[in-house]
Parts: C-alpha cells; sequence; structure tokens
C-alpha cells in the first residue's frame, strides 16, 4: 500500500505528467492549445483529459469508485472517436499512465503489477466505449446518407412514401 500513498500524495504531478505525455499524440499547435487553461467551454478536449485523469488515478488509489471513472472516460473517449482517431492513438493515453507510474515506482512490485492491471481493465472499458461510441457514428452517419437519397429521389418525384403498413398512399406496396 506504500506506492498507492505515493500516488496519492502526487497525484497533481503525476497527471501533469500524464498529461503532458498524452497530449505529443497531437500536432504542436493543438499540443499547446491543450495545455492551457482547460475550461470545460473554451478548451473541452483539455477539460477532458484532465477529469478523466483525474478519476482514473482517484480510481486506482482507491479514491474515486468505478461509475466515476466510467463517466470522466466517457467524456474523453467518445470526444477521441469523433476526432477520428484510430482505437490504438485513441487509446493509448490509458496505457502511458503505465509508464508514469513505473518511473514513480522506482522498480518493480507486486504493488505495481496489481495497479498495472487496474490500468490493464481501464484500457478495456475505454476500448468498449471506444467500440460503442464508433458505432454510433456509423449509424448515424448511415442514417444520413439514406435521409439525403431520400431526399434527391423526393426532389426528382421518384421516391414513394411508405406507411406504417408496408402500403404506399396509392394503395401499392411500396415496391
Amino acid at each position: 500500500m506504500e506506492l498507492v500513498s505515493l500516488l496519492s500524495e502526487s497525484k497533481e504531478d503525476i497527471i501533469d505528467e500524464w498529461f503532458d505525455a498524452a497530449v505529443r499524440a497531437y500536432p504542436p499547435d493543438t499540443a499547446s492549445f491543450l495545455k492551457r487553461k482547460a475550461n470545460r467551454f473554451a478548451n473541452p478536449v483539455g477539460y477532458n483529459f484532465l477529469q478523466a485523469m483525474d478519476a482514473s488515478l482517484g480510481y486506482l488509489t482507491g479514491q474515486k469508485k468505478g461509475e466515476e471513472v466510467l463517466d470522466a472516460l466517457e467524456g474523453l473517449v467518445k470526444i477521441k472517436a469523433v476526432q477520428e482517431f484510430s482505437a490504438s492513438q485513441a487509446l493509448k493515453f490509458i496505457f502511458i499512465l503505465k509508464d508514469v507510474l513505473r518511473r514513480r515506482a522506482g522498480g518493480p512490485s507486486e504493488e505495481l503489477l496489481e495497479i498495472e492491471s487496474r490500468v490493464d481493465e481501464l484500457a478495456l472499458v475505454c476500448f468498449d466505449i471506444y467500440m460503442r461510441s464508433k458505432n454510433k457514428l456509423n449509424d448515424l452517419r448511415a442514417s444520413e446518407m439514406r435521409r439525403m437519397h431520400y431526399r434527391l429521389l423526393e426532389r426528382a418525384n421518384i421516391a414513394t412514401r411508405i406507411d406504417e403498413s408496408g402500403r404506399s398512399p396509392d394503395g401499392g406496396n411500396g415496391s
């Protein structure tokens, strides 16, 4: 439990180091913007990064519940899914934490292995969130494409509306 105590005591320094390493995945201009004040409205990505990092570290040290970390991670991972990052790029930030923790731990230990296992669990949760978000985005895109195509057909006067029973207003079956 001494590693957990060390992590709790140096939480802010760990988050700063983790955040700096994680934003390096972005282009330099974007990274410098993200490092500025993390305001929820002016800089939602930076804000969500810090929220997710704070909740994750709190979870690893036993200061936060799983629901809190899940909500915080969901906010960040959904943003990363919209930003068109690949799964590996989007979720790399969670694995960066392991490197930060190893440097802080000063060497291998059972306690470090246990904490790293919990980081892996967080990574799996992040992957599930990422995949759900990507699937929802793809569903939204497909729906929008269907709407666009229907509007084009409607403008060309070749679209037929079908009611709930599967029949078109002219009495046909829509086929």
